[in-house]
C-alpha cells in the first residue's frame, strides 16, 4: 500500500521512540496511525512490538498474524513472530515462521541470527551451521550472524576449520570487521586470548564498535586477568546493547568475584530492568544470577510476581520452576507442568519436570521422563545421574551396576614427571603456579558448586606453565590404566570407551576454611576427576570427614531423602577418576590452610 508523505514521517518519529526505550507514547501513536491505515502491515509489526514490551505477549501475537493474513511473506513480520514465540519458549514453533524469513527472495539475517542462536542454544550446531552459511556465502552476513556460525564449528569440534576460515577471509580482507570479530571469537575459543585481544582492539580502535566485538574483548582480557580492562569492556558493550544477556552474566561474575556483594553485581543489570521492565530474558537472567550466587529463594521470589500473571511465558515458568527446585519441589513441579502445557517437548522444562518428581517422591514418571530425554540425549550426564536417582528410589537392581562405586571410582597415585626428581618437589612448584592463577582475596564464582574458595577460569590445559603442563601430561597414564580398568560394555560409561580421549575443560580450585563443593555432575563429561596437590594437615586424620570426597548423596532434593554412599579420602598427589554422571560433592573443612585441587573432564575423542 502506497504510504502517505505525513505518515512516513509519524513513522520516523515513532522509530526514534522506540529507540529510546519510550515504549507507551510509541504504543500511542503507532494505534493511531493502525486504525487510520489498517492494513499496513510495518505499523501493525512495530505496533506488536510496543505491546511486547509493555507486557502484553498474546496482543503482540495478535496482530502479527493479524498483518501475515494481509501479507504472508513480509519478512519483518515473520522474523518479529518468530522471535516472540522463541521467547516465549515455543520454538517448535518458531522454527518453520524463521524458516519462512529465512528463504524467499528477501532472505532476512535477522531471523538467521535468531534461527542459528536457537539451535545452537539447544544443541544443535549442525543445523546453526546449514541456517548461516548461505548468509555467509551471500555476503549479508553481519558480525552477531558471523559470530553464531564461528560458535556452530566449535561445538562441532571444528575450531580448527573455523580459525583457518576466519584467518584466511582476514588475510583476503583485513578491514573485514565481520571476519576480524569472527576470528577473535576462534581465538578465544582456542584459548589465544592475547591474539583475540589485540585484533578486538585494532578493530575497535578503526570504528567497528559493537556490543558483540566488546564483548569478545572483554573475554579476552578476562581469560589474561585484566579484570578492570574486562569490566570497562563489558560495561561498554551494555551501553550499545543494554539486553545483551551474556554481556549482563560476564559483568555480574566480575563484579561479584571481587566484591562477593550481589547487589553491586547486579547493579547495571538492574538500570536495564529499569527501562526494559518488560523484558522476560533480563528478569530470568537476574533470577540465574541470584540462584548462581546461592540464592536460589531469591531468585524465585524475582520471579514469583511474574508467574503470578494472567499469562506468563513459559521461559519464565521454567526459570521459576528452577529455583524453586532447590528448596519446594511440589511448587517447581506445578510452574513445569504449566509450562509444558504450552511446549510439551521442550527437553529442559522435562528435564527439570523428572527432577521435580524425584523431589515429590514419584521416582516412576521421572525415570519414564528421563528414559524419553535419553533416547534424544544419551550422553547426557544429568540425564544419566537423574535416572540412577530414580533408580535407586525404586530399588532397581540396574542402580548397582550403574553406580558400582568400589568398582568405578579409582584413587591412582601420580608419578613424578620429569624434570623433577620427586612427587614432593613437583606438588610444591605446582602449588606456586597454581596460586599465581588463583584471586588471594576473590569470591567463589558464580553457577558452580564450590562454597568459600576460588576457581580459576581459564583452560590449564592451553596454560604454558612448564608444571602445569607437566600435571596434564602427567595425567595420561592414569586415564590410561582407568579405561582398561574399566573395559568395553553397554553400559553409559563403557559403551563409550574406544580407549582414546581428549580433555574436555580443566580448572583449579582453592578451598578456604569452611570450604566445600555442593553436590553435582558434569553434564557434558564422561570422565571427571579431582587431583589434590595440597591439603590441610588435620585432613590425613582418619578421625575425621573433613575435606573428604563423597559420592552418591544426589545433589537435588529427593523424597525420601538419599544419603552418601561412597567417599575417598584425599591425599597430596592422588589422583581420582569416575565417571561424570556420578553425584560428588565434599564435606566443609576447617583451618587455616587451604585446599587445593585441579579437575578435569575427559571425552571420548571421536
Amino acid at each position: 500500500m502506497a504510504i502517505p508523505i505525513p505518515v512516513r514521517e509519524e513513522m520516523q518519529r515513532i522509530d526514534a521512540l522506540l529507540q529510546a526505550g519510550q515504549f507507551a507514547t510509541a504504543h500511542r501513536r503507532l494505534e493511531a496511525i493502525v486504525a487510520a491505515n489498517p492494513s499496513f502491515v510495518e505499523a501493525l509489526r512495530l505496533l506488536a512490538g510496543t505491546k511486547l514490551a509493555l507486557g502484553a505477549p498474546q496482543a503482540a501475537e495478535a496482530l502479527l498474524r493479524q498483518a501475515l493474513r494481509i501479507d504472508p511473506d513480509w519478512t519483518p513480520t515473520l522474523t518479529t513472530l518468530g522471535e516472540l514465540l522463541l521467547a516465549g519458549g515455543r520454538g517448535g514453533e518458531a522454527e518453520p515462521v524463521l524458516q519462512r524469513a529465512c528463504s524467499g527472495g528477501r532472505p532476512d539475517p535477522r531471523a538467521a541470527l535468531a534461527l542459528a542462536r536457537y539451535y545452537n542454544d539447544t544443541g544443535r550446531p549442525a543445523q546453526a551451521l546449514a541456517t548461516a552459511a548461505p548468509f555467509l556465502a551471500r555476503g549479508i552476513a553481519d558480525a552477531a550472524l558471523t559470530s553464531q556460525h564461528v560458535a556452530s564449528l566449535i561445538a562441532l569440534g571444528r575450531l580448527a576449520e573455523a580459525l583457518t576460515v576466519y584467518g584466511n577471509l582476514l588475510a583476503a580482507a583485513p578491514d573485514d570487521p565481520a571476519a576480524a570479530q569472527a576470528l577473535a571469537i576462534a581465538l578465544n575459543a582456542a584459548g589465544r586470548h592475547g591474539e583475540a585481544g589485540r585484533i578486538a582492539q585494532r578493530v575497535w580502535a578503526r570504528g567497528f564498535r559493537t556490543a558483540t566485538l566488546a564483548h569478545t574483548h572483554a573475554r579476552s582480557l578476562m581469560a589474561e586477568g585484566d579484570t578492570s580492562g574486562a569490566e570497562a569492556a563489558l560495561r561498554e558493550c551494555l551501553k550499545m546493547e543494554p539486553r545483551l544477556i551474556e554481556a549482563h552474566n560476564s559483568l555480574a561474575q566480575l563484579i561479584w568475584v571481587r566484591t562477593g556483594d550481589m547487589a553491586q553485581a547486579t547493579e547495571t543489570l538492574d538500570r536495564a530492568l529499569g527501562t526494559f521492565a518488560n523484558d522476560e530474558a533480563l528478569w530470568a537472567t537476574k533470577a540465574a544470577i541470584l540462584q548462581g550466587g546461592g540464592d536460589a529463594r531469591g531468585a524465585y521470589e524475582c520471579l514469583a510476581p511474574r508467574v503470578q500473571r494472567e499469562h506468563p511465558s513459559p521461559a519464565v515458568l521454567l526459570r521459576t520452576a528452577l529455583a524453586a527446585l532447590d528448596f519446594d519441589p511440589g511448587t517447581a513441579l506445578s510452574l513445569v507442568e504449566r509450562a509444558l502445557r504450552v511446549m510439551p517437548d521442550n527437553a529442559p522444562g522435562r528435564t527439570v519436570r523428572a527432577a521435580a518428581r524425584l523431589g515429590v517422591g514419584d521416582a516412576p514418571a521421572a525415570l519414564e521422563d528421563c528414559e524419553a530425554l535419553l533416547t534424544r540425549d544419551p550422553d547426557d550426564q544429568y540425564l544419566i545421574a537423574l535416572r540412577t536417582t530414580a533408580l535407586r528410589l525404586l530399588g532397581d537392581e540396574r542402580y548397582a551396576r550403574l553406580c558400582d562405586y568400589p568398582n568405578l571410582v579409582m584413587a591412582l597415585p601420580l608419578e613424578a614427571p620429569a624434570p623433577w626428581r620427586d612427587l614432593r618437589t613437583f606438588l610444591a612448584d605446582l602449588t606456586a603456579s597454581l596460586e599465581r592463577l588463583h584471586d588471594p582475596n576473590g569470591h567463589a564464582l558464580l553457577f558452580q558448586s564450590l562454597r568459600g574458595g576460588t576457581e580459576t577460569t581459564q583452560d590449564l590445559t592451553r596454560s604454558a606453565d612448564p608444571a602445569i603442563r607437566a600435571l596434564f601430561a602427567a595425567f595420561a597414564e592414569p586415564i590410561r590404566r582407568y579405561l582398561e580398568h574399566i573395559g568395553r560394555g553397554a553400559d553409559p560409561l563403557r559403551r563409550r570407551n574406544g580407549g582414546r580421549w581428549r580433555f574436555n575443560g580443566s580448572w583449579s580450585v582453592r578451598l578456604r576454611d569452611r570450604g566445600y563443593h555442593t553436590t553435582h555432575t558434569h553434564p557434558r563429561g564422561w570422565i571427571s576427576s579431582a587431583c589434590y596437590i595440597e591439603l590441610p594437615e588435620h585432613m590425613a586424620d582418619a578421625r575425621t570427614d573433613e575435606g573428604i570426597l563423597t559420592f552418591g548423596k544426589p545433589g537435588i532434593l529427593t523424597s525420601p531423602a538419599l544419603a552418601t554412599e561412597h567417599s575417598v579420602r584425599p591425599s597430596p598427589g592422588m589422583l581420582v577418576l569416575f565417571p561424570s554422571y556420578f553425584w560428588h560433592g565434599t564435606v566443609p573443612f576447617h583451618g587455616p590452610q587451604s585446599r587445593l585441587t585441579v579437575a578435569f573432564d575427559a571425552v571420548p575423542e571421536s
